[in-house]
């Protein structure tokens, strides 16, 4: 089953030429080649709520005499289901399931009012397109997951698989379905409280930023007294007095403003307090309606949860890299992808604009310079691709955070 992507606008169209794709290589050879020969849902997800789902999973998997179970949730503004926790399934079968439409297993269903739904696999063997030919799975039991808040709001779906053909029980939809219900209020509360803590750290960083923009004062009386000492140096024709002053003043004018440059870069930052997968779909969307070039987003990762300062830092470099198109490229279409792949983040921004960019700093316009700076302080890198007449490709990639960013963090 392919992947379904979202796009802010309409689609672009199949033709549109881009520079030609390179792939992506994890930089380190020992930087998670084994994590992307597994799918596994620790690519969007970490700390304690995949472990405690896989607990949660096995628990009931073997209540109801399940062979394997899989939840997925539904990735942010698209109707693709990205699988976050697993038990007991084949592993021959699981990167398949790693991400399927919403409406993906609508042949031979039959559900009841509740939406939990049955699928008798053994009436599907002879289909080629199964995806389940040839497996040992007889019947399929699933059950939408919906917001703990705004009932009937889907979030994800629980999928329970038999090996053998099951008698119809009565009881087994309510368990199912009350199963269902407790996992949407996990998701949820996991996510809440996410949320909770990454608008406390920005309302905190405001803080901070409010405070050291108080010390600036400090730095503009002295320049003020020094700016009058000056005026009187100049009366005077004093020119030992007009050459100290005036060298005293540019000095702290160059302090203030990298201080300022990083203030409002770093610490004043206008990203959704929600993280930066929603704060991504609003940047895009201003995108569009701001400029007349078509523009893809195409986000594979499901959940993803990440420090602040990761965020933070992604953020302003996406929305830098979609200034430059803007800007620069002349551009009819462009794309933005987000993907994790062997252990890393990646996130790709491109064009089909003119191309044939050095991006070589010159005076007055660093955007590359400190977009690579930026990409330095989460550990990761950025790869410029430009082929005039066809386009350019930005990419950034990053490890994902040691286990105890948390810890560090906190």
């Amino acid at each position: 089953m392919s992947k379904k992507t979202s796009s802010v606008k309409k689609s672009v169209p199949a033709d549109i030429s881009w520079v030609q794709d390179s792939g992506f290589t994890p930089p380190k050879k020992g930087g998670g080649a084994a994590v992307h020969k597994k799918i596994s849902p620790s690519a969007s997800q970490s700390g304690d709520f995949k472990p405690l789902l896989e607990r949660l999973l096995e628990s009931f998997i073997g209540a109801v005499n399940a062979s394997a179970g899989i939840i997925r949730i539904l990735t942010p503004h698209s109707q693709t289901q990205q699988l976050i926790s697993s038990a007991g399934f084949p592993a021959e079968l699981l990167e398949t399931e790693s991400s399927i439409h919403l409406n993906c297993e609508t042949d031979c269903k039959a559900s009841d009012s509740s939406g939990i739904y049955s699928v008798n696999l053994s009436a599907c063997k002879s289909r080629q397109d199964c995806r389940y030919a040839g497996c040992r799975i007889q019947l399929l039991i699933g059950a939408p997951i919906e917001s703990h808040t705004a009932p009937k709001n889907t979030v994800g779906m629980l999928t329970l698989f038999f090996n053998e053909p099951q008698e119809p029980i009565e009881h087994t939809p309510k368990t199912v379905s009350a199963f269902a219900q407790m996992l949407g209020a996990v998701i949820e509360h996991d996510k809440s409280a996410r949320d909770a803590k990454r608008a406390d750290l920005i309302a905190e960083r405001q803080a901070i930023a409010n405070e050291i923009h108080d010390s600036l004062a400090q730095t503009l009386v002295y320049t003020r007294m020094r700016t009058r000492l000056l005026l009187e140096s100049i009366r005077t024709g004093n020119e030992l007095l007009i050459s100290k002053y005036a060298h005293d003043i540019d000095e702290v004018l160059e302090s203030s403003q990298k201080t300022v440059r990083e203030l409002i870069t770093d610490f004043r930052c206008a990203m959704d307090p929600s993280g930066l997968l929603n704060a991504l779909q609003t940047l895009t969307g201003q995108f569009c309606q701001r400029n007349e070039i078509e523009l893809e987003y195409i986000n594979r990762v499901a959940s993803l949860e990440l420090p602040l300062e990761y965020e933070i830092q992604v953020y302003h470099i996406v929305r830098e890299a979609l200034a430059n198109i803007a800007t620069h490229s002349g551009a009819t279409h462009a794309r933005l992808t987000f993907e994790h792949s062997g252990g890393y983040y990646v996130f790709t921004i491109e064009d089909n604009g003119s191309g044939g960019f050095t991006f070589t700093p010159v005076e007055g316009h660093y955007g590359m310079m400190i977009m690579r700076e930026r990409a330095q302080r989460i550990g990761g890198e950025i790869k410029v691709e430009s082929s005039k007449g066809i386009g350019t490709r930005v990419q950034l990639f990053f490890p994902e955070p040691g286990a105890d960013w948390r810890a560090v963090n906190e």
